[in-house]
């Protein structure tokens, strides 16, 4: 209590102490801390919970604004029961490793649970070929190949560069002259820039990223990163029970 009244005193009075006196202070002050230094871990610990909160709410009023662009874009592919209570947003890059070992983590959740929904938000961050592969992706929509295709790539491993991406299109009975035509459209050049500003304006990091939420209420859990299948399933749980 004492160094409080001490430090408030000095903050008011800090335009008319002299410089030996300021040197004292500051000693005062030093030597307390270095004798309880917890105190500097107490309060590290008080503004990293200010800052987790700030956080959150700043997280939540996002989801609450993009909920329906989040959810229920047109334009993004949706697999699952289109009614489901339960969405799972899932932004992915195709050349991913992490998100090609959670790949079929969700798709065990997604078959073992018939109430989900699952939305894929293309957000290709990890080069030039990754772009390619998602516009490929999002290209073969018009063909109705959008699911097979996707899961071909995520199951894919080695290089994933332009001739993969075009053997695993052929592979999935996909046109190719008309996936290259279909490739250059500003359709999807305008999805893949909501895709980015929707991860921008949810503070996403990379990928993977989900957002477990109801798609007809607002808000959400975000997840950055991976997680194990029961790690996810207690989560989807939560959501249904509106925590």
């Amino acid at each position: 209590m004492a160094l409080c009244l001490c430090l408030i005193s000095g903050a008011n009075a800090a335009e008319t102490i002299s410089p030996d006196q300021k040197k004292a202070f500051e000693g005062v002050i030093r030597d307390y801390l270095l004798k309880n230094p917890e105190i500097i871990a107490e309060a590290f610990e008080v503004l990293q919970e200010k800052q987790k909160i700030a956080e959150a709410d700043a997280s939540r009023a996002v989801l609450q604004s993009q909920s329906a662009v989040l959810f229920n874009d047109p334009e993004s592919p949706v697999a699952g029961d289109r009614n489901g209570d339960v969405t799972i947003v899932e932004f992915f890059d195709y050349r991913c490793g992490v998100c090609k070992r959670v790949h079929p983590i969700v798709d065990t959740l997604m078959k073992g649970d018939g109430k989900l929904r699952r939305v894929y938000k293309d957000w290709p961050i990890l080069g030039p070929e990754s772009v390619f592969a998602s516009r490929a992706a999002l290209a073969s929509r018009a063909q109705g190949k959008y699911l097979p295709f996707h899961n071909a790539m995520m199951e894919a491993r080695g290089k994933l560069d332009k001739n993969a991406v075009f053997k695993i299109a052929e592979k999935a009975g996909i046109d190719l002259p008309r996936l290259v035509r279909d490739m250059d459209s500003a359709g999807i050049t305008n999805i893949l820039r909501r895709n980015y500003q929707l991860a921008e304006a949810l503070k996403l990091n990379g990928t993977p990223s989900f957002v477990i939420g109801g798609h007809i209420l607002k808000g959400g859990h975000i997840l950055k990163g991976g997680r194990d299948l029961e790690t996810m399933r207690q989560i989807v749980a939560d959501t249904r029970a509106g925590k």
